[in-house]
């Protein structure tokens, strides 16, 4: 196949920057303090990014900015200067939805990239040509594409198509939904979004209950995987695939992005193995704490890719630590823990050199090297005897596929 596809990740904060390119990133779309439409995320400053493209660049990866807010006439003081400062900064694209951009760019920043964000909700190819003779080099297509929609899209443009792979679906058209707006005065197409498509509801004909309260209404979607189709998706020529998640941990940011790398780079070079696609997408599955689906790609969804009644999202605690350090003198994995685990435990050790390593938990101690039963307090920075070295930076979970 030989096919170069680029692998986007999320990042919330510079931390999640770092691990999405160790992990395996092509490129990650960060947000700044303003225009982006994760305001509840930590986001970056003007010199958190500058940082985060220096280190992007000197990794051979690349950032790119969201700035795909819908604008108000009270949002737009500054954006020139603001695009400005992205392309001397180094920014290697924005992201947008608002068609004002388009023009302060050309004023302000004439040679910065542009990419159009899946808010615009583009599900055809003559919206795709109107933008792309407005300078546009990139669509990130709306969620709601069918592999008959991409494949007509690329093939009609020639355009940088990005496609999402993985991660959470609106309820509503990408960039069309006002539920937060009408249930809580959020504006979710300025950062503000509740995610009210997650809330359960009672669901009532005229005055008469038809679901109890123990088994309330919900009108949220299955996550998005598309694991199991990412061979027919680089077939179609599909340029980026992104995973949704500026609001999820380095753990899921690092899972995800290393599963998703494994996989394009073994269907790229023509190394299809059965064995470590079924374990990818069991790893897939685990990572999150909602079910997933292939929604649109492979045909229409119905019931099976939408919550109805009884939706549980019980987040686990599969992530342990990371790991700091290896004494290799006493053979012994230097880790800062972040869920509860005990000498008995089995665990897996990941990273992006090496194969996956699974152990038992065995010679716990403190980092002063005091011998104990379990790690019990987050963030503690605890010593675990382990015959393999394991760089810095590789993660521990819980071992659930042996």
């Amino acid at each position: 196949m030989n096919k170069k596809v680029e692998l986007l990740a999320p990042a919330g904060d510079l931390d999640r920057l770092k691990f999405a390119i160790m992990y395996g990133a092509d490129a990650v779309y960060i947000g700044g303090n303003k225009y982006s439409l994760r305001a509840n995320a930590k986001n970056f400053n003007l010199e958190e990014i500058k940082e985060g493209v220096k280190y992007a660049h000197e990794n051979n990866a690349k950032v790119y900015v969201a700035v795909n807010i819908v604008f108000h006439d009270e949002d737009t003081s500054g954006l020139g200067e603001y695009l400005k400062s992205l392309y001397e900064i180094g920014t290697d694209a924005v992201i947008f939805s608002d068609p004002l951009v388009i023009d302060v760019a050309k004023k302000w920043a004439p040679n910065l990239e542009l990419h159009l964000s899946t808010q615009a909700s583009v599900m055809n190819k003559d919206a795709a040509k109107y933008y792309k003779n407005l300078g546009v080099k990139r669509i990130v297509l709306a969620r709601e594409c069918s592999k008959k929609d991409i494949k007509e899209i690329i093939d009609e443009t020639a355009l940088e198509i990005e496609c999402f792979i993985h991660g959470a679906m609106c309820t509503n058209i990408s960039g069309s939904c006002v539920l937060s707006n009408y249930f809580t005065n959020r504006d979710a197409n300025r950062g503000g979004c509740c995610q009210v498509c997650r809330f359960n509801f009672n669901l009532y004909d005229e005055n008469s209950a038809l679901v109890s309260d123990d088994d309330n209404f919900s009108i949220a979607p299955k996550d998005l995987s598309l694991a199991s189709y990412l061979e027919e998706m680089i077939n179609v020529g599909i340029s980026s695939f992104k995973l949704e998640g500026r609001m999820r941990s380095s753990y899921y940011v690092a899972t995800t992005i290393l599963t998703y790398r494994r996989l394009i780079d073994m269907y790229v070079n023509n190394l299809r193995d059965e064995a470590y696609i079924s374990r990818a997408i069991k790893i897939l599955q685990r990572c999150a704490n909602r079910e997933v689906a292939p929604q649109f790609f492979n045909a229409f969804p119905g019931k099976d890719e939408q919550y109805y009644l009884g939706r549980q999202e019980n987040s686990n605690q599969d992530f342990l630590g990371v790991v700091l350090g290896y004494d290799e003198t006493k053979k012994e994995i230097i880790l800062e823990q972040r869920n509860y685990f005990k000498n008995g435990d089995k665990v897996t050790v990941f990273a992006p050199k090496m194969d996956d390593y699974s152990f038992v938990v065995d010679g716990l101690s403190d980092d002063e090297g005091k011998a104990l039963e379990a790690a019990r307090h987050p963030r503690q920075v605890v010593r675990i005897r382990c015959d393999k070295m394991v760089p810095v930076n590789a993660m521990m979970r819980v071992n659930f596929l042996d």
